[in-house]
């Protein structure tokens, strides 16, 4: 686990602590390296390379909006967001690294201590909400920000919604395996505990062993208990859907829509799935359903519409019909 990729050890006025997140670091790369695939790969597909490279930028704006809103909202984080500018004691700090303290200092990062309860805290912060770079993105508001956004776009530029949505599929599933080695360093989205030969032990500190202290799973200052790494989990899953929309689905195109057809299913079935192991605390319906299920059910049914309204025999059929 490595949260922070690099500490600058500067403060800068309004923005903070100024360092390099690892999160962060890996989803930037994620959007470089989609961009520049979807800008090389544009005049295949008969797409002017300018008009893609302007779409990526409006992307990467868009799926930080949409990413940032479904966290707030979804992942039960407005109320802290708020008392970080008000009363910041009210805040826990996830990751400090003692459970009680007599000095900032032993708090760790940029976190300080309540004298009179002993705890540790996030410092007072009234922009925190805007500090994407410091995590708290939430996938699924990202991916439909982007996607409404970048249809809208295609359509309005005659760029062929369906051919752009192809162009990126396959380069947001690869996102995706990278920003997941994100959370990995970071400590996020970590699994429920497992006795598996492949499980992981995050250290004092983390939001996993936190989570098993507050839950009386483990003692104050014992080491944290075993969990399913989901976020290798995901990674290697999206890393499996970027390799079949890439060099299978493809290279076997029938019809426009028909890779990103094939990522809503694959990603919405992968989700569902690892869902089951995850532990970390986000949104739920009737305590068992997660936010990400209830929105990733919706996606496989649109899939699969989309495959059979799109396949080329449709068309005929609909004729046939008449």
């Amino acid at each position: 686990m490595r949260p922070v990729l690099v500490d600058f050890g500067i403060d800068i006025p309004i923005l903070g602590h100024l360092d390099l997140p690892s999160y962060f670091v890996l989803l930037t790369l994620s959007f470089v390296i989609g961009a520049g695939m979807t800008y090389r790969e544009a005049p295949r597909l008969g797409l002017d390379r300018e008009r893609v490279l302007d779409l990526n930028i409006y992307i990467v704006v868009w799926a930080i909006i949409g990413a940032r809103v479904l966290h707030v909202i979804a992942d039960g984080h407005l109320h802290d967001y708020i008392n970080l500018c008000v009363d910041n004691f009210k805040v826990r700090a996830t990751e400090a690294k003692v459970s009680l303290c007599n000095a900032s200092s032993e708090c760790g990062y940029d976190y300080v201590c309540n004298l009179a309860a002993h705890t540790c805290h996030p410092p007072r912060d009234c922009f925190a909400v805007l500090e994407v770079w410091r995590g708290g993105l939430a996938f699924y508001g990202g991916f439909l920000f982007a996607t409404a956004f970048g249809l809208y776009f295609a359509r309005k530029y005659r760029m062929g919604m369906w051919k752009v949505a192809d162009l990126c599929a396959p380069w947001i599933a690869f996102g995706l395996a990278l920003s997941r080695l994100g959370c990995f360093l970071n400590g996020c989205c970590y699994g429920k505990v497992a006795h598996v030969p492949w499980a992981v032990r995050f250290p004092l500190g983390s939001p996993s062993w936190e989570a098993q202290r507050d839950a009386h799973l483990i003692a104050d200052r014992a080491a944290a208990l075993p969990v399913h790494p989901t976020q290798i989990y995901l990674a290697l899953l999206n890393l499996v859907t970027f390799a079949i929309l890439y060099f299978a689905i493809r290279r076997r195109k029938r019809f426009d829509g028909q890779i990103f057809a094939w990522l809503l299913i694959l990603k919405g079935v992968f989700r569902t799935f690892v869902e089951i192991w995850r532990d970390d605390e986000r949104g739920v319906l009737w305590g068992w359903l997660s936010t990400s299920q209830i929105i990733s059910l919706p996606l496989i049914v649109c899939g699969v519409y989309l495959l059979v309204r799109h396949r080329p025999d449709a068309g005929q059929a609909a004729q046939t019909a008449a």
